[in-house]
C-alpha cells in the first residue's frame, strides 16, 4: 500500500509545479505584453504630433540618405562617356551574384548548382548525394566556411582530368543561360581589360570567363593538388582563403598597374563592396537587375555542342527532386524499352503514351506501304537527336525499317526493335552495304553522324545522296526535361535509359514529301546540292539553324578528341 499512495503524491508534486510553473510563465508573458501595449500607445500619440513634419521632411531625407550612398548606384545607371581607353585601363568585378544572375536572395543557393554539376558529372552519383545531404547543415555556417565544405565533397579525390571535361563541356551552357542581362552589357561594351576576382574555385570559372567572355586575367580560390599512381587529383583543399579586396590589392601592386577605373560589385556582398572601392568608378547589381537573362542570340559564343547528363539547373530543391524520382525512372525507362522490344507497333504506342511518354507525328505522304517488286525501298533521311530516332520512326509508321549508324553499342544493338547496321566510316564499303540493304527494303539514316541537342543541324554527309533517287526527309526533335539522351563522354550505351528515365519525354516526328526527282543525283544535282538542300529543308521545318560543323567539330569541343572510337 505504500508504494502505491508515493505515486499519487509524486503525481500531485509534479502537477503542482507543472501548472505553477506554466501559470508563472504566462503572467510573466501577459505582463510583458502590457508593458508593450503600453510602449506602443506612447510611441503612437508621439508619432501623431510628428506626424506632419515627418511628412513634410519624408523627401528631404530620402535625398540626404541617397547622398550618403554616392559611390554604389545600380548598373543600370551605366553610360559609356565613349572615353578614350588606355591600355593599363581595368574593369573589375565577380562572377558570382554580378556575371551570373543572383539565382536566390541566399548566396548558399546562388553557388550550389555549380558545384552540384561537377559533383555529378565529374565525379559520380555518390558525391552528389553526400552534397546534397551538406545543405541540411550548410546554412548554419559562415560564408566563408559554406565555400570550403562544399569544395572539400565537391573535389576531393576528384581526377584533374575530370574536372577539365566538365569546365569545357557542362559548365558554359548553365553559365551562359545565367548571364545577368544588365552586367554583360556594360562588359561587352567596354573595351577595359576585365579581370575577374571571385571565391570559387578557379578551376570552375577560368575557362568559361577567358574562352567565352574574353576575360584577361581571373583570380580565383587554388585547390591542392597531389598525384595518385600516375593521375593528379584534387585533395579538396583550398591553398588559403581568398579575401577579393587584398587579392586585387596584391594583384595591382604586383603587376605595376594603375588604380582600376570600372568596378561592378554585388549589393548584398560586403566583400564587393570592399572590392570596387579601390575604383574610380563603381556600380552595383542589385537582385531586381538581375531578373532579365541574356537571350541566346546575344550569347558570346554559339551554344551548339554541351555535354553531361543534367537537363536542369541542380538547385538543391531540383536536385532532391532528381534522386527521389531516380528509382521511379529506371524502372519506367526499363518498362518503356520492354514494351519497345517485346510488343506490335500500335499496342506499344498506346502503352508508351500511357507511362507517360508524347510522340507527334505528321506526314505528308499519302503511302508507306511496301516497295514494288524488283523496285530498291525508300530512303527515310532525318536529322539526328538521339540513338532512339529511327526507333520512334518505325513505330510511327508502322512498318519495319533497316537503321544504318556509324557506331552502336552492343546493349543499344540488343534492344533495339529494329534491324540495325552499322557502318565502317570508309566511303566505298558504307556505300555497297547501304545499297544492298536498300534492294531488300526501307532504310533509315541520320547524314550528320552525331547528335546535336541544341537547335542547329550539322553539315550533312553526302553519301546517301548518291544511292537512290527515292528520298523522304524525316524532320525529327526530342525534347527533356530532366536528363538528357545523348553524351559525347559518358557511356553510350546508357542513353536510351537516360532518355526515357524522363518524366515526359517528347518526340516529334515529320515525314516530308519525297524528294522530287529534279532535286536528286538522278535529275542532274550533285550529291553536296542534294545534302545541302534537304538539310535546309529540316531547318526550315524545325526553326533551326544550318552550319557546317561536323561530327569531328562536335568531338574536338567535347571531349578533346576526333571522336574516333578504336
Amino acid at each position: 500500500m505504500v508504494f502505491p499512495e508515493l505515486l499519487v503524491i509524486l503525481a500531485e508534486w509534479v502537477l503542482y509545479r507543472l501548472l505553477a510553473n506554466s501559470c508563472y510563465r504566462a503572467a510573466r508573458k501577459l505582463r510583458g505584453y502590457g508593458f508593450q501595449l503600453k510602449n506602443f500607445l506612447n510611441l503612437s500619440k508621439s508619432q501623431s504630433l510628428h506626424n506632419t513634419s515627418h511628412l513634410l521632411n519624408n523627401h528631404q531625407q530620402q535625398q540626404n540618405q541617397d547622398s550618403l550612398n554616392p559611390l554604389f548606384p545600380s548598373i543600370t545607371k551605366y553610360e559609356d562617356r565613349g572615353c578614350s581607353v588606355s591600355p593599363d585601363d581595368t574593369l573589375v568585378c565577380d562572377i558570382d551574384g554580378v556575371l551570373l544572375r543572383q539565382l536566390s536572395s541566399k548566396h548558399f543557393h546562388a553557388f550550389f548548382p555549380y558545384f552540384m554539376l561537377v559533383a555529378f558529372e565529374g565525379g559520380s552519383i555518390i558525391r552528389a548525394i553526400i552534397l546534397l545531404f551538406s545543405c541540411s547543415f550548410l546554412w548554419a555556417l559562415p560564408q566563408e566556411t559554406k565555400l570550403k565544405v562544399l569544395t572539400f565533397i565537391t573535389f576531393s579525390g576528384l581526377k584533374v582530368k575530370d574536372m577539365d571535361n566538365v569546365s569545357r563541356s557542362v559548365l558554359p551552357k548553365f553559365f551562359l543561360e545565367s548571364l545577368n542581362f544588365q552586367v554583360y552589357n556594360v562588359w561587352a561594351r567596354t573595351e577595359y581589360s576585365k579581370v575577374v576576382f571571385t571565391s570559387l574555385p578557379q578551376v570552375m570559372v577560368e575557362r568559361f570567363l577567358r574562352e567565352h567572355l574574353n576575360a584577361d586575367d581571373v583570380i580565383g580560390t587554388k585547390l591542392q593538388e597531389i598525384e595518385v599512381m600516375g593521375r593528379k587529383v584534387y585533395t579538396g583543399l583550398t591553398s588559403g582563403s581568398l579575401v577579393k579586396h587584398r587579392a586585387a590589392k596584391d594583384y595591382f601592386d604586383n603587376n605595376n598597374k594603375k588604380k582600376p577605373v570600372l568596378g561592378i560589385g554585388s549589393s548584398s556582398s560586403v566583400q564587393d563592396h570592399t572590392l570596387i572601392s579601390i575604383c574610380k568608378e563603381v556600380y552595383v547589381c542589385n537582385e531586381e537587375d538581375s531578373m532579365n537573362t541574356l537571350p541566346r542570340e546575344r550569347y558570346p559564343k554559339p551554344l551548339i555542342f554541351h555535354d553531361g547528363r543534367l537537363a536542369f539547373l541542380p538547385t538543391p530543391s531540383a536536385t532532391l527532386a532528381m534522386f527521389t524520382w531516380l528509382p521511379v525512372g529506371f524502372f519506367l525507362a526499363v518498362f518503356r524499352i520492354l514494351i519497345g522490344v517485346l510488343l506490335p507497333y500500335h499496342v506499344a504506342n498506346f502503352l508508351a503514351a500511357i507511362s507517360g511518354v508524347r510522340i507527334t507525328f505528321k506526314t505528308h505522304n499519302l503511302y508507306n506501304g511496301p516497295p514494288e517488286k524488283g523496285k530498291n525501298g525508300v530512303l527515310y533521311v532525318c536529322n539526328h537527336r538521339t540513338l532512339l530516332d529511327p526507333v520512334f520512326l518505325t513505330t510511327s509508321l508502322g512498318k519495319p525499317l533497316t537503321a544504318v549508324t556509324y557506331s552502336l553499342s552492343k546493349f543499344s544493338e540488343l534492344i533495339a526493335p529494329l534491324k540495325t547496321v552499322s557502318l565502317k566510316r570508309d566511303r566505298k564499303k558504307d556505300g555497297e552495304a547501304m545499297q544492298r540493304l536498300l534492294s531488300k527494303g526501307d532504310i533509315v539514316v541520320c547524314p550528320e553522324g552525331t547528335t546535336c541537342r541544341e537547335p542547329y543541324l550539322l553539315r550533312f554527309s553526302p553519301l546517301f545522296a548518291e544511292l537512290t533517287e527515292d528520298i523522304v526527309p524525316v524532320a525529327v526533335d526530342a525534347r527533356m526535361s530532366m536528363f538528357y539522351g545523348t553524351t559525347a563522354s559518358g557511356l553510350k550505351c546508357l542513353d536510351p535509359i537516360f532518355f526515357l528515365m524522363n518524366p515526359r519525354p517528347v518526340y516529334c516526328i515529320e515525314v516530308l514529301k519525297k524528294l522530287p526527282k529534279e532535286m536528286t543525283c538522278a535529275g542532274g544535282k550533285s550529291s553536296f546540292e542534294v545534302a545541302n538542300f534537304i538539310q535546309g529543308e529540316l531547318a526550315r521545318v524545325l526553326g533551326f539553324e544550318c552550319t557546317n560543323l561536323t561530327r569531328k567539330d562536335k568531338y574536338l569541343v567535347l571531349a578533346g578528341n576526333e571522336g574516333i572510337v578504336t
